[in-house]
């Protein structure tokens, strides 16, 4: 018998499985996801899942009519091939964190009646997972009262790295792997400042802006830690004692276990604006604060900056439950037949 876990196309939904595939000790785990997006760099060489498929498929949305149907044909494909999967490794039950990855898997298990785990990372449900919710055995969100799991499922490692902040000595800036135009280049214009204020910058510019954002800090003459893709997130977040950063759940919730005050800046095109939704989740309880992309104001940034860290910071630490992904990896190993 085994544990199929699916989805992906971005870190956020791949944090997911990481964090939960952490507690499935030696149960026999298959991962199936994308050649496209992030799913084959965070997982082909990974030796905890017994096999790994990735399929050729792709997103649905955002795709012009000819472009539709091809992306469906593709699916259409990965789904016959995903139940063959299915029944070659005997699977007791599906574990899905959504994105385009995750369809022709989860498709696979409602027709063959193999239990579903869906895991919602949004406060807005993603396409795919609203219309799959009601065929799921369980439904986990950590908005949803209803959720048999409201604990998010990030790793121990930012629980462990939580401490009040007091005063800004350090910044990071999370652009995500791939990097966000807008931080980038808010980073850059507050650089000087923070020079002058004595405070250090970590910077996640993205896999393909590393060079330029390097040359742009060395031409304002400021030494800064630059990355784009790493598996040192934690550390860099524990150094933090603010964070200016997207919205995407995983990286919500992460800075908000390592409890880092931070403001979120949503990445605007995200599917149902699911970012801002997200952000303003903590914002409506005073733990965060909110900037859309287009109203970016450098002024009240700096007025942020001169804000109590120690009260948002006290306040995140209570915010998210601790062993959200060891709860989900028990219900799954509870599935087992």
């Amino acid at each position: 018998m085994s544990i199929v876990m699916t989805g992906g196309g971005t870190g956020g939904h791949l944090a997911i499985v990481k964090a939960v595939k952490e507690h499935l000790g030696n149960e026999a785990l298959i991962y199936v996801g994308s050649t496209k997006g992030q799913d084959k760099q965070w997982f082909e060489e990974d030796s905890d899942f017994q096999e790994k498929y990735f399929f050729e498929t792709r997103g649905v949305v955002n795709q012009g009519k000819l472009g539709k149907i091809k992306s469906l044909m593709m699916m259409a494909k990965a789904m016959f091939q995903s139940i063959k999967i299915l029944r070659k490794h005997k699977a007791s039950v599906v574990l899905s964190v959504g994105g385009f990855s995750a369809a022709p898997m989860a498709f696979a298990a409602k027709l063959t009646s193999t239990p579903l785990v869906i895991h919602e990372q949004n406060a807005a449900l993603g396409s795919l997972n609203k219309l799959l919710q009601p065929y799921a055995t369980h439904f986990i969100s950590s908005y949803l009262n209803e959720s048999p799991i409201k604990a998010y499922p990030v790793k121990q490692i930012f629980f462990d790295n939580a401490r009040v902040r007091k005063e800004i000595k350090t910044i990071i800036f999370l652009g995500g792997s791939q990097g966000a135009k807008a931080i980038n280049n808010l980073a850059l214009e507050i650089a000087p400042v923070l020079k002058e204020k004595g405070i250090k910058i970590i910077h996640q510019a993205g896999v393909n802006n590393i060079d330029e954002v390097k040359k742009s800090y060395e031409v304002l003459g400021i030494e800064a830690e630059v990355f784009g893709f790493t598996d040192k997130l934690a550390d860099y977040m524990n150094e933090a004692d603010f964070a200016i950063a997207r919205s995407g759940a995983s990286t919500l919730w992460e800075l908000s276990a390592t409890a880092v005050p931070t403001l979120y800046i949503p990445y605007p095109y995200a599917a149902k604006d699911h970012q801002f939704y997200n952000a303003q989740f903590l914002v409506e309880k005073e733990l965060a604060w909110l900037m859309r992309e287009n109203a970016i104001d450098v002024e009240k940034v700096f007025d942020i900056l001169g804000e109590n860290m120690e009260t948002k910071s006290k306040g995140l630490m209570h915010i998210v439950e601790k062993d959200g992904s060891k709860k989900i990896a028990q219900l799954l190993k509870n599935m087992i037949k």
